[in-house]
């Protein structure tokens, strides 16, 4: 039988009333569990497009869940979540992973900390605001449902304290979200450092900030006498204002290290050392070690920015085989300016001169290519001889894929030798005790105390294997280090030095990108090293 479009309607309409009308009875108990679960509902909106600013408050109250009240996470970018246990480290061979207040999981990855591990935010989570904290589970372990509800809000990597460093006079302290802008800081008088007990979880002790630059903050020490008992761990924050009080400090990871009260021993300084920040840079650290360490590098300062290649066990060979090396783990994006500070500051009085370079780049001088062997004398000679000078720089001349597609088995310096005409920036050598109080620097150079000054060498020079093969090079596309640099995905500043000229905002691969930036054949540093390591 055939219906008109109006029956067919009028029909619809009847059958949708009709399963419309419910029994009043489950129509009642309906109505019951709906009105329960309106109830239940956060009574924050979830909705809202931004990430809320945690205060303190939300970082440090006693959370009813004991296993929550010593940890603290950050998102990071890329969704990625650090996760910091600041009770006694799990087993380094145990499997963890990351319980989440709706109860999923995902794995969570070790790192070179042994109370930090790293996991991603699941995607459902991702759209859902606020950002609550996971806890770090034994992955043998069932997921355990009491812990819902008791999660608290996640911390956010641009606006947090992040570490702390004591020297004899004062207190270093390294936050994000104070100082934004380049070249304009914060007055110290506007601030102010708090001290806090993980234990009591309130400050307990304030101090004046005497120094404030970019992301580097320094503070007096406060009274040890001041210090509660049976205190396990201090935490340093900041407090921007320091007249009010009820203004919230920033949240704090930063743990605070009285300074020692021992004689410390006397011993010489090392001449050279070499500091660098990694990511991902296992398979090209032992050919730079290596070089470095022949012609006079004393000691290797590693500042991890969250590698997941197994950059330990590059390091332990490495160390298995006498070179001395040291790993920090140093996380927090956008803060290469912030590692070097902390690097010149730790190693003060260890080290007398410090190069900064990255691990793509080689200080050589073709003077030393008649020499027969390498020397670890070598680097020195780039050293002044006046007391006055503080820190030395060497310009860079710059690399290109030397038609690779792939990155050469033999090494960057054998693999890449064509490079660009002109001499690009510089890096330097700095004299650590020469380096201003405010540890200032753009990576590429520091600023000095007043007596000092900054001399430039033409006869040394850095190769700078920049533009590699194209699978290593786009891994640049993560993120850049320095704090100033926009990223390579952000659509801004398209004529700057610190672009790659002809590449756009995506990680895709140029025409012809394996020839690009080949103006001058320069095998001469690969000639040098085939003689001095015997490698074809």
């Amino acid at each position: 039988m055939r219906f008109s479009p109006q029956e067919r309607k009028e029909r619809k309409e009847r059958r949708m009333k009709k399963r419309s009308k419910l029994p009043p009875l489950l129509g009642t108990i309906l109505s019951f569990f709906l009105l329960l679960f309106i109830f239940h509902l956060p009574h924050k909106s979830t909705t809202r497009l931004h990430l809320p600013k945690p205060s303190l408050r939300l970082s440090i109250r006693p959370n009813p869940n004991p296993r929550l009240q010593h940890t603290a996470s950050v998102l990071l970018q890329d969704w990625q979540i650090l996760v910091f246990q600041f009770y006694p480290s799990v087993e380094a061979s145990r499997r963890m992973s990351c319980l989440f207040r709706d109860n999923s999981v995902t794995p969570a990855r070790a790192t070179s900390f042994s109370n930090a591990f790293v996991c991603p935010l699941p995607r459902r989570l991702r759209v859902r605001r606020p950002f609550y904290s996971p806890l770090t589970v034994a992955s043998d372990n069932p997921v355990r449902k009491q812990y819902i509800n008791t999660f608290p809000l996640m911390l956010r990597w641009n606006w947090i304290v992040y570490e702390s460093l004591s020297t004899a006079k004062d207190v270093i302290v390294f936050a994000k979200g104070v100082n934004t802008k380049q070249g304009i800081n914060r007055p110290a008088r506007e601030l102010t450092c708090l001290f806090y007990s993980s234990d009591i979880r309130a400050p307990f002790y304030t101090t004046a900030v005497t120094s404030s630059s970019h992301e580097v903050f320094r503070c007096h020490h406060p009274d040890l006498n001041a210090i509660p008992e049976s205190t396990n761990q201090i935490f340093v924050s900041l407090r921007i204002g320091n007249s009010d009080e009820s203004s919230d400090p920033l949240p704090s990871v930063a743990i605070y290290t009285p300074p020692s009260t021992q004689q410390q021993a006397l011993h010489q300084k090392m001449k050279i050392c070499a500091c660098t920040m990694v990511y991902n840079s296992a398979k090209f650290l032992p050919e730079w070690v290596r070089y470095h360490s022949a012609i006079g590098v004393e000691k290797f300062f590693l500042y991890d920015n969250g590698s997941d290649d197994r950059l330990n066990l590059t390091v332990n060979r490495l160390q298995s085989n006498r070179y001395n090396i040291s790993t920090r783990f140093w996380p927090w994006p956008k803060s290469q300016e912030a590692a070097f500070s902390h690097c010149a500051a730790i190693n003060r009085d260890t080290c007398e001169w410090m190069v900064f370079i990255d691990v793509d780049e080689f200080v050589y001088s073709p003077s030393w290519s008649n020499s027969s062997r390498p020397g670890r004398s070598m680097l020195g000679s780039v050293l002044p001889v006046q007391p006055t000078v503080g820190q030395v720089s060497i310009g860079c001349y710059e690399f290109s894929p030397s038609g690779h597609r792939y990155h050469p088995k033999k090494g960057v310096i054998q693999g890449y030798t064509c490079r660009r005409h002109a001499e690009e920036r510089h890096k330097s050598l700095v004299r650590l005790d020469a380096v201003d109080r405010s540890l200032v620097n753009s990576v590429h150079h520091f600023r000095l105390r007043d007596e000092f000054e900054w001399k430039k060498v033409g006869w040394a020079r850095v190769n700078h294997y920049k533009y590699q093969a194209w699978d290593e090079f786009k891994v640049k596309f993560r993120r850049r280090a320095s704090a100033f640099v926009p990223d390579w995905m952000d659509r801004v500043n398209p004529a700057s030095k610190d672009r790659t000229p002809g590449l756009g905002f995506e990680p895709v691969e140029p025409a012809g990108w394996a020839w690009k930036f080949c103006e001058v054949n320069d095998t001469r540093l690969g000639d040098l090293t085939r003689r001095w390591f015997h490698r074809g």
